[in-house]
């Protein structure tokens, strides 16, 4: 099994790019961020055409998450639970495929809004690590996939391409992030690749690309049991040089 996530940055800009990836690289799901449409805008017809079935939870030019699967599933949940219907940002689907329930997520930058910004932020983050923990607690098999929009450590960065006081590196961040690891979850990427960069994210702005200014923001977090099927873990960097990328790119996970 083979589960991919990707921060698209329009999926209505990025569809030619995500059909020629999905034909290539043939994941079992992939899971979409910043898709900056409304389901009814949403092109399914197009990953129908590849043999994958789409879910959207959708959002008018902002936010925005999706899932792309050529196995069964079900959709759980489609707001994260805990936040109350008062949050109306598309950032969370929940899906059960295969067993496992796997969630793809859009979690907040944290930088615009304010101090009511990074509030909600790590709200948000609360949030998820309870929603973690009651899967955890009923023994679920567990997959978080997305745009965490974090970076857990200085050593996922290039140096100087964020300031301290940015929301991705704040320590409030990256107490909450380290607070799911802490429950028994598994950093797919530095299980496997536990030196080194890894970037997944280089800005449009300043040359980030060819400079190799990257970030490590896009993550997948394992529970036990699958953990221990690990096989793959990779960020697939090839596609950042693609002629009008995404500023991010694919990362995948193999069991």
């Amino acid at each position: 099994m083979r589960v991919a996530t990707w921060n698209v940055n329009s999926i209505r800009q990025r569809e030619p790019h995500v059909c020629r990836w999905l034909a290539a690289q043939q994941p079992d799901l992939l899971f979409l961020q910043e898709i900056k449409c409304e389901a009814p805008a949403f092109p399914a017809e197009g990953f129908q055409a590849l043999g994958y079935r789409s879910a959207v939870v959708g959002q008018k030019a902002y936010n925005g998450v999706a899932v792309l699967a050529r196995v069964p599933f079900d959709v759980t949940h489609r707001a994260l639970p805990g936040l109350g219907p008062a949050d109306a940002q598309a950032r969370y689907i929940e899906v059960v495929a295969q067993g496992i329930t796997c969630i793809g997520i859009y979690l907040p930058n944290g930088n615009s809004g304010g101090a009511e910004g990074f509030a909600y932020k790590l709200r948000w983050m609360e949030a998820l690590r309870d929603r973690a923990a009651a899967l955890l607690a009923d023994d679920v098999p567990l997959l978080i996939a997305g745009d965490f929009n974090v970076c857990p450590t200085d050593a996922d960065f290039a140096p100087g391409a964020l300031p301290p006081t940015d929301a991705l590196v704040r320590p409030e961040s990256r107490a909450r992030f380290r607070a799911l690891l802490w429950l028994g979850l598994t950093d797919a990427m530095r299980a496997l690749h536990p030196t080194g960069p890894v970037y997944t994210f280089w800005d449009y702005q300043a040359g980030a690309w060819p400079r190799d200014m990257g970030l490590r923001i896009d993550h997948v977090l394992l529970s036990p049991t699958l953990a221990e099927r690990l096989t793959e873990a990779a960020a697939d960097r090839r596609e950042r040089g693609a002629e009008k990328a995404s500023d991010h790119v694919p990362v995948v996970v193999g069991f």
